[in-house]
């Protein structure tokens, strides 16, 4: 990749994470649908044992708990890098709150149709006491 393609797949990146920062301050399942493939796999095991959705079971998840933005908390989104194993294959390393859980996101993009999916996001996440 150029370093010309590597700034413009840097940008389509980023901002496609939007609707990722979005779509989890506001429990916005709509947003999220259009950041993360239909077959993308959630994952977690910082609680001692392996945390495995498909959307279709994540997304009910996002839709009943109370948004950081009805609680008026504050964002601490933050890209930290994105990496590219070619054109259509990337890699971003996160960070991000909701209530007291403080998440490092690690999510692996693949572009399909043209647009920047998520098509796994492994975390961890630490407690903060106020």
């Amino acid at each position: 990749m150029t370093a010309a393609g590597h700034a413009t797949a840097y940008a389509e990146v980023a901002d496609a994470l939007t609707d990722y920062f979005d779509g989890l301050y506001f429990s916005d399942t709509k947003r999220l649908s259009r950041i993360f493939h239909p077959q993308a796999v959630y994952a977690c095991a910082t609680e001692g044992e392996l945390l495995r959705l498909t959307m279709a079971e994540y997304f009910p998840i996002v839709d009943k708990r109370p948004s950081p933005a009805t609680r008026s908390q504050t964002r601490s989104d933050r890209i930290v890098s994105i990496e590219f194993a070619g054109p259509v294959t990337a890699f971003a390393k996160l960070n991000c709150a909701i209530g007291p859980k403080h998440f490092t996101d690690f999510l692996t993009l693949v572009k399909l149709d043209g647009r920047w999916q998520i098509i796994s996001k492994v975390f961890h996440f630490d407690l903060q006491s106020k």
